[in-house]
């Protein structure tokens, strides 16, 4: 059941990333198309925001993932003893 729900979780991070992205990307074009050239900044500051968020989760998971498996490492070093 806990593998499920982190695989699931990888899903996740990855569609919520995307929607981060382009949501900040329409929001940019429509702020440009309302005459303010800021909006460029605001498309560029979402992807930049975006990127960051799904390279936070993807390091937390690795954590988890490189955790488990000393785990398992060490487990079978005491067994083999």
């Amino acid at each position: 059941m806990r593998e499920t729900i982190i695989k699931s979780l990888d899903v996740l991070v990855w569609v919520f990333a995307g929607l981060i992205a382009v949501g900040s990307v329409v929001a940019g074009l429509i702020a440009v198309g309302n005459g303010q050239y800021l909006g460029l900044l605001i498309a560029v500051g979402g992807v930049l925001e975006a990127v960051i968020f799904a390279g936070t989760f993807f390091m937390f998971m690795g954590v988890y993932n490189n955790t488990r498996r000393t785990a398992e490492a060490v487990e079978k070093l005491a067994v083999g003893r």
